[in-house]
């Protein structure tokens, strides 16, 4: 971990550290999680590390330890598909309103993303590839004009990094997953938006079962 300079929102740049510390397998599933440990290693106090700990077990990431404390929760394979499915309708919903609303901003922004998220792919670095998956998303979530998607998925986003870098970690990601970020934008930027939502729904539930069917092999 990297030392935080402080800022308004200290607790969020915090839970975000440590998140990013279990999606990349530091801090593995069943491991205790020591306070003074993080906020050493991130330059803060006890406080905010104190809040972000209680965002992440309200979250699920975390759970209560055996006498005191917290540790990393396992991922369990059935909630991940539970997961998923929810997020093929929202995210298809957001790849359609996209299309109807905001195609010429997803031909003129959208590929930098697409070549972003291939160069993280070739780096081979694991929150590379997380972030920009993420912000893909965000971008596509951006495009719908609904203000109430990203807020929706904000919960399954917290999940999705945690079995993203589960998955990463122990095997190759899926070849197509910018092939299809890229038919997704394709589609939302031709204002195709029954095409844009058939994409987008049938990304997330390949993912689903590219990611589920790892973590079952993985026990």
């Amino acid at each position: 971990m990297k030392a935080l300079a402080l800022a308004p929102n200290l607790v969020e740049q915090v839970r975000d550290a440590i998140l990013e510390e279990i999606a990349s397998g530091t801090l593995a599933p069943g491991e205790r999680i020591i306070q003074e440990q993080i906020a050493q290693a991130l330059g803060v106090s006890r406080q905010p590390v104190q809040q972000a700990l209680l965002l992440l077990r309200t979250e699920g990431v975390l759970r209560d330890a055996r006498g005191r404390g917290l540790v990393v929760a396992p991922l369990e394979p059935e909630q991940v598909k539970h997961m998923y499915d929810m997020r093929a309708v929202i995210e298809g919903l957001a790849g359609r309103l996209a299309a109807e609303h905001n195609a010429e901003r997803a031909a003129k922004l959208g590929p930098a993303l697409i070549d972003a998220g291939r160069k993280a792919v070739a780096s081979g670095s694991v929150p590379r590839m997380v972030a920009a998956d993420v912000k893909f998303h965000a971008f596509i979530y951006g495009l719908s004009g609904n203000p109430l998607i990203a807020p929706a998925l904000g919960a399954h986003w917290t999940h999705t990094q945690r079995v993203m870098g589960e998955v990463l970690m122990r095997d190759e990601t899926p070849r197509d997953i910018w092939d299809q970020h890229a038919a997704i934008l394709d589609a939302i930027a031709q204002g195709a938006a029954d095409q844009a939502e058939r994409l987008a729904r049938s990304h997330v539930a390949q993912a689903a079962t590219f990611m589920v069917a790892r973590l079952h092999r993985e026990g």
